[in-house]
């Protein structure tokens, strides 16, 4: 595996977005997780999905759609500061315009 790219299961594990990487293998294999790479939307079909900084995750969770933009990729589980250093959370209700565009 390249170093600018990691495992989509590990990355949400390492991110605290999920609390295992068991239950984020679970819920890519359930087809509930899209990625959106350069304006691409497709769905993760395998928890070995690479991602990469630059790319947004879009899935359900608790009746709100997230969108995560990856801004890097983790070397360990750490700390929640230093996990929330690994995304940027976007209001999927926000319009492109209200957004700016990001």
């Amino acid at each position: 595996m390249s170093e600018d790219a990691q495992r989509c299961d590990v990355w949400l594990f390492r991110s605290r977005l999920f609390k295992s990487r068991a239950l984020a293998t679970q819920f890519i294999e359930s087809g509930k997780v899209r990625i959106d790479r350069t304006g691409r939307v497709e769905r993760l079909k395998k928890p070995s999905g690479l991602v990469r900084p630059g790319d947004r995750l879009i899935y359900m969770r608790d009746q709100r759609l997230m969108r995560v933009e990856i801004l890097s990729l983790g070397k360990r589980r750490g700390p929640a500061s230093e996990a929330q250093a690994l995304y940027r959370l976007e209001d999927a209700g926000e319009s492109p315009e209200q957004r700016g565009d990001r």
